[in-house]
């Protein structure tokens, strides 16, 4: 290894000299209180940048270890470091000539949910931060005065001021583990408590604006309704009260801009933790619960929908369903199907987002159209058998079908965004015909899961395998897309390109031709949860631009993969 002063000389005698002399860099640096790698150094001035790691001791850094004791305190630390690290880039940004990403210093860039990202890693030994740095140029010649500004001037002060505990705000970052200890507090509690979601009082759950996921300003505090109002005395923040929704179907309905989407969409969201400030600490959700639409369009790989969709008139085989453009309720079954197969125990439905045929037929059309005749058999009458028979939940936003008061356990109206039961009001005025078409039903649930995944879906050619993120909208995989755009959870551009390396490190290392597309994703998460997801990828010092996705999300992206082979 050498040192900082090696490193300054080496600088001086690649000055003026073509772009690639910048890769006789690459190594392993002494810089006293850390060590500086270069990991990769781009190829020329406007290619990806150069990736860069920094490994403080414990010695040097000494946050201590009572602060990320467990993997949640521990994801709340390196989140915490991360924001503040991006934050002092910004403050000391480079004043660097050079042509193409010239002095670019870059971190990721978190959203308002705390994410396991491999940015920056802690543990009792050391922190490591991976950043990417934009080797200066002029035109495609090494502007080596320029890099060692960057190297020698403005990382040090960014490096001191984010990750070493004394110039650290030490009651923000405390304030950051207590609040997401509290968070999993109340979700370890949800099951026992037979809830599948809180929503804490004093919430604010509308958005800034339809870009923008930061708290509206003056917007109205979410306050529970009594009849549901429950209380959990966490470890940091004592006793918080909010709106338990228990298990079972649970309808949210109102007038139209009442707040009953915003509602849902903040469910949809209480997968994750929040950060402070963000009106939303205190939405909690089953962490496995899945938003499922239509999808007009998307790819079937050989579902099990039969439980829905049966007796096509072209005799087509409902329970290995394939199809490459699927219709509205197809998508919509697959999509509830696979939900179930990801392990979901919730799922959360918006009737603007659903196919009509799928959610429902009302009585006139069942008088007009024989059953026989009608291979749909629409969700409400299939929603009350999964929660009795698998103990899958629902939270639907129904705006215009009264009939779904059949089988509501609890109704809850929103009127100017704040909640109200109503669930005795509802079922005066149901009719019972749904239930009583249900009783006549009889509706078993018998799904097959049975997909065994093959081998070859990923192919390695001569340059290997290429992975490109497409924003959150999806990824491609050797240019072959996997369209996630409404797959409405992920909510971060590094979860999707985790999970195109994830498929491909799987292709290698998982699939067997023996295990289901559920086994698969069992043991990509039994690796991840074992041996972190800076180990899915090979990249020399580890690709610093990966947030954890849930295995839901994981096995969207199978299901959406045009040539997956099962």
């Amino acid at each position: 290894m050498k040192n900082l002063n090696e490193l300054r000389k080496m600088l001086y005698d690649i000055d003026g000299r073509g772009y690639k002399a910048y890769k006789s860099l690459e190594g392993m640096y002494d810089f006293n209180n850390y060590k500086l790698a270069i990991d990769h150094v781009q190829g020329d001035p406007f290619a990806s940048p150069s990736r860069v790691r920094v490994i403080m001791s414990q010695k040097y850094s000494q946050i201590p270890n009572n602060l990320f004791d467990n993997y949640n305190k521990r994801v709340a630390v390196q989140d915490f470091l991360v924001r503040v690290f991006y934050k002092n880039i910004n403050k000391y940004s480079s004043k660097v000539f050079g042509s193409g990403k010239s002095g670019l210093i870059s971190i990721s860039k978190c959203t308002q949910e705390i994410l396991d990202r491999t940015a920056i890693l802690i543990d009792n030994d050391k922190i490591e931060v991976r950043i990417e740095v934009g080797f200066p140029a002029r035109g495609r010649s090494v502007l080596a005065r320029e890099l060692e500004k960057i190297l020698y001037d403005y990382l040090p002060k960014i490096i001191d001021e984010s990750i070493t505990y004394n110039n650290l705000d030490k009651d923000a970052l405390k304030k950051r583990v207590e609040l997401v200890e509290d968070q999993q507090y109340i979700r370890q509690r949800l099951e026992g408590r037979e809830l599948v979601a809180f929503i804490g009082n004093g919430s604010i759950l509308p958005r800034e604006s339809g870009v923008s996921s930061k708290p509206l300003k003056n917007g109205i505090k979410f306050i529970s309704p009594k009849e549901l109002e429950v209380s959990f005395n966490t470890p940091n923040s004592g006793e918080i009260k909010g709106m338990g929704i228990p298990k079972g179907i649970t309808l949210i309905v109102g007038g139209g801009y009442h707040g009953k989407s915003t509602l849902l969409k903040a469910l949809e969201l209480g997968v994750y933790n929040h950060i402070e400030d963000d009106g939303r600490e205190f939405v909690i959700t089953n962490d496995s619960a899945m938003k499922v639409r239509a999808e007009d369009g998307r790819v079937i790989h050989k579902d099990d929908i039969s439980l829905f969709i049966n007796n096509l008139p072209n005799k087509k085989d409902t329970k290995n369903f394939v199809s490459d453009n699927a219709s509205g309720s197809t998508s919509q079954a697959a999509n509830i199907i696979e939900s179930i197969e990801s392990g979901s125990k919730l799922i959360l439905i918006d009737e603007d987002t659903s196919a009509t045929n799928f959610m429902i037929r009302d009585d006139i059309m069942q008088k007009l159209v024989a059953k026989e005749s009608e291979p749909i058999t629409p969700f409400i009458e299939v929603a009350k058998a999964l929660y009795e028979q698998i103990e899958l939940s629902t939270i639907i936003v129904v705006g215009s079908s009264g009939d779904y008061f059949d089988i509501a356990d609890n109704v809850i109206q929103m009127e100017a965004y704040e909640p109200k039961v109503v669930t005795n009001e509802a079922k005066e005025l149901s009719s019972g015909k749904i239930l009583e078409r249900i009783k006549n039903n009889s509706i078993e649930i018998n799904i097959d899961f049975n997909r065994v995944v093959k081998k070859g879906s990923i192919e390695r050619g001569t340059k290997g395998v290429k992975v490109k993120g497409l924003g959150t909208d999806g990824l491609s995989i050797n240019k072959e897309n996997i369209d996630l755009k409404l797959v409405e959870q992920l909510v971060d551009s590094e979860q999707v390109y985790a999970i195109g390396e994830i498929l491909k490190w799987a292709e290698d290392n998982i699939i067997d031709n023996k295990l289901t597309l559920r086994e698969v994703v069992d043991n990509i998460m039994n690796y991840i949860d074992k041996n972190g997801l800076i180990k899915v990828n090979k990249i020399a010092g580890g690709n610093g631009r990966l947030s954890k996705p849930r295995r839901q999300e994981i096995m969207c992206a199978y299901n959406r993969f045009r040539l997956l082979k099962l």
